[in-house]
C-alpha cells in the first residue's frame, strides 16, 4: 500500500484519530471552476468522460486550486447503463436522458453483461493516470451509482418529477424490477471492484434517489442491492461510502449495510443522526451546497454549526449535503475548505 501525504480521510474513514476534520465537495471537479469551464470548451461532458487525459486533469483540479483531502475520479454514475447498450445523451440545462429507456422485459433481457476492465476500461485508465499525477499526495475515491438509482434513470428515461414509471414497475412487476436490480448490482460490484484494482483509496456508492421510495420500499429495492455490493467487494480493507440522499428512515439497517461511512444531505442534523448510528460507523457531510451562495461570514457559521452538531471526536469527514452548484464563487468552496481546516483541530484535541 502505498504512503499518502495526507491521509486524514482515510483514517476519519475508519474512525481512527485524526488532528482535523477532513474534507472533500461532491462534484467539487465540476463546473464552478473556471479551469474546469476551460477543459469543457474542448470536449462535451461524455468525451471527458471517455478521455483518461481530460478526466484526470479536472479530477486533480480541486485538489491544486481549493486544497481538498481527497480527489474523486471525474466520470458520471451512468456510463455503468451505456455500457450495457443503452444510448445516453447529455443534455445543457436538462442533464442525463436516455432516449429509448426501459419499457418491457425484452429491454432488461436484452441489456448487454459487462466487463468492467473491457467496456469501462476508460475508467480504468483515467484512474490510473490521476494516481500517477496525484503522486500519494491524497486519496482517490472512485465511486458508482447504487442499483436503485440506475434503474430509476434507465427507466424514467431521465430526471423526473414524480417517478411514475418507475413506481409503477416495483408495485405492477416487482418480478421485473428485482431481475434488473440483480444484472444492475453485478454490473456495480464489477466496476467498483475493478476500480479498486485500478488504483482508488475509497468507494462511494451514490444512492440519489433512494429518498423517493417509501421506508419499507427502500429496504427492499434500494438497501438490499447496496448490502449485497458492499459484501462483494473482494478488496476488505477500502472504505465504503453510503449516501441514500434524503433517506430519513432506517438509519440502524443503514449503518449495518457494511459501509464504513454514511454520507448525510442537509435535511437533517448530524448530531442526532450520530446518536443514532454514530458508534457503528463514520459520517460525512452535511452543509447545505446552497450556503455557499451566502457571504464567507454566514459560510463560516453554518459549517462551524454542522461540527459544533457532530461535536468532539474522530469519525467526521466534512461535505455538502450534496454536490456543490455550477454557479458557486469558487473563493467561497475554498473560504469554506480554509475554515474546516483551520478550526477543526479543537473537535479533535483527545486524538
Amino acid at each position: 500500500m502505498e504512503k499518502l501525504q495526507n491521509d486524514l480521510f482515510l483514517r476519519a474513514c475508519k474512525k481512527e484519530a485524526t488532528e482535523r476534520t477532513p474534507i472533500w465537495i461532491m462534484r467539487q471537479a465540476g463546473r464552478f471552476l473556471p479551469e474546469y469551464r476551460k477543459v469543457r470548451e474542448k470536449a462535451d461532458f461524455l468525451t471527458m468522460c471517455k478521455t483518461p487525459e481530460l478526466a484526470a486533469e479536472v479530477t486533480l483540479l480541486p485538489v491544486d486550486l481549493i486544497g481538498v483531502d481527497a480527489a474523486i475520479i471525474f466520470s458520471d454514475i451512468l456510463v455503468i447503463p451505456e455500457a450495457m447498450g443503452m444510448k445516453l445523451e447529455m443534455h445543457e440545462g436538462r442533464g442525463p436522458v436516455f432516449p429509448e429507456p426501459i419499457r418491457t422485459e425484452t429491454d432488461i433481457e436484452k441489456l448487454n453483461v459487462i466487463n468492467a476492465a473491457d467496456n469501462l476500461g476508460y475508467v480504468m485508465d483515467a484512474i490510473r493516470l490521476t494516481k500517477s499525477e496525484l503522486n500519494n499526495r491524497v486519496p482517490l475515491i472512485g465511486f458508482s451509482g447504487s442499483p436503485w438509482t440506475l434503474m430509476t434513470y434507465m427507466i424514467e428515461g431521465g430526471s423526473s418529477k414524480n417517478y411514475s414509471k418507475v413506481k409503477s414497475l416495483i408495485f405492477n412487476r416487482p418480478d421485473l424490477a428485482h431481475i434488473l436490480l440483480e444484472k444492475l448490482s453485478d454490473a456495480v460490484v464489477g466496476y467498483l471492484n475493478e476500480k479498486v484494482k485500478s488504483g482508488v483509496n475509497a468507494l462511494q456508492i451514490f444512492d440519489t434517489w433512494g429518498g423517493i421510495l417509501s421506508p419499507v420500499d427502500f429496504l427492499e429495492f434500494s438497501l438490499k442491492y447496496v448490502k449485497k455490493i458492499i459484501n462483494k467487494i473482494e478488496n476488505k480493507n477500502i472504505p465504503i461510502i453510503f449516501f441514500p440522499k434524503s433517506v430519513h428512515s432506517n438509519f440502524n439497517a443503514i449503518a449495518d449495510s457494511g459501509a464504513d461511512v454514511i454520507s448525510l444531505d442537509w435535511t437533517v442534523d448530524i448530531g442526532e443522526v450520530r446518536k443514532i448510528i454514530g458508534g457503528k460507523v463514520a459520517l460525512q457531510g452535511n452543509l447545505d451546497p446552497t450556503t455557499l451562495y451566502a457571504g464567507k461570514d454566514i459560510i463560516k457559521t453554518r459549517a462551524g454549526k454542522v461540527m459544533d452538531s457532530y461535536g468532539n471526536g474522530s469519525g467526521h469527514i466534512f461535505n455538502l449535503g450534496h454536490g456543490i452548484l455550477p454557479d458557486i464563487n469558487p473563493d467561497n468552496a475554498k473560504a469554506l475548505i480554509d475554515f474546516v481546516k483551520e478550526q477543526s483541530f479543537k473537535y479533535h484535541k483527545d486524538n
